[in-house]
């Protein structure tokens, strides 16, 4: 083809080549990384059953102990009492205690079931915490709870992944910010994950636990356990609010800490989703910023869109679009522009 008019030779030979041919090699077997991977997590396993044995196993055994010879004191000093009557009041006492009755001082309910105590145990179950403190007893409310459940565990967790979206947004306009003032994108979007993930642990983890120290009267080291117990859904039950009949709950209480699980819960999977990029696609993480000109930072790397809100630009051959902290996939062969001098 002849060059057209007014265009230099070597552009008017310029075009696109080829695809690159795939490489048809056999791909290489993923049961290896599976072997490693379940290894790594018996062996993880095996290594939380050892430590959670040696610290627990003597404090178990010692408790058991204490509590037989406290039996037999008591069987000993009030003989009116024999072995099987007091097993009966124990096993009625545990009993009371898991339907929310107590039987200290002139307490006989910590209203566990009222209006406020359901509304806690609602979301106690959407969230799958499940403290195990509390169950429903009548049959009805099983069967309510089932369908309940259904429909709340999906449905919560469309709310969160909503709120973790939304404090992604957040995080990546702060980065946008941050990176047209001091002209170095990657520099403002390590510092806004940082300062995403300080923040999330001064609002969910550090200062939640001042308020359970007060109103529970816990040690900030057992308020921390219970708010990262809780936030992480694993839901032990050996720590839960408003569960001493000996002190006044406000009402704004569980409603409060309701609140601070359901944003808690979404700022806590989105830095888990972080931490199982990082795992899941080491060394694959790249930039789609420009970096050849630091001057040119806003107009290489942000566009405006139609409703006038900076934009990041088209990524780069090889990159895809950006997930938290630039955690990257594979990148896929591109077509390319070749130049030749002449033709062969």
């Amino acid at each position: 083809m002849a060059p057209g008019p007014g265009l230099p030779a070597s552009l008017a030979l310029c075009r696109p080549a080829a695809r690159a041919t795939p490489d048809h090699r056999a791909p290489k077997s993923a049961v290896p990384g599976t072997l490693l991977l379940l290894l790594a997590y018996l062996v993880y396993l095996a290594l939380g059953t050892g430590v959670f044995w040696v610290l627990e196993s003597p404090a178990a055994r010692d408790s058991s102990a204490r509590f037989q010879r406290d039996k037999w004191a008591l069987l000993q000093n009030f003989t009116c009492l024999d072995g099987p009557a007091l097993d009966s009041l124990i096993r009625g006492i545990i009993q009371a205690y898991q339907s929310g009755d107590i039987v200290l001082g002139n307490t006989t309910s910590m209203g566990r079931w009222e209006f406020m105590g359901s509304f806690f145990f609602s979301v106690s179950t959407v969230t799958t915490i499940g403290y195990g403190n509390l169950s429903p007893r009548t049959m009805a409310a099983r069967l309510f709870c089932i369908f309940f459940a259904l429909v709340g565990i999906p449905l919560n967790l469309v709310v969160l992944n909503r709120l973790g979206h939304l404090m992604q947004r957040g995080m990546h306009r702060c980065a946008r910010r941050l990176g047209g003032a001091w002209q170095d994108p990657t520099k403002a979007r390590w510092l806004a994950g940082a300062g995403a993930l300080l923040s999330g642990l001064l609002l969910f983890l550090l200062l939640p636990p001042l308020l359970f120290r007060r109103m529970e009267g816990w040690s900030y080291v057992e308020s921390f356990y219970f708010a990262f117990i809780t936030l992480s859904t694993v839901g032990f039950g050996d720590y839960v609010i408003g569960m001493d009949p000996s002190r006044r709950y406000p009402l704004w209480y569980k409603n409060t800490v309701s609140l601070w699980i359901l944003f808690g819960m979404a700022w806590l999977a989105l830095i888990i989703k972080l931490i199982l990029s990082l795992l899941e696609t080491p060394g694959r993480s790249c930039s789609c910023y420009h970096h050849s000109s630091k001057e040119n930072f806003k107009s290489q790397s942000w566009r405006q869109n139609p409703d006038g809100e900076a934009e990041p630009h088209s990524p780069q051959p090889g990159c895809h679009p950006e997930e938290p902290m630039g955690i990257m996939q594979h990148p896929e062969p591109s077509t390319h522009v070749s130049c030749r001098g002449k033709d062969n």
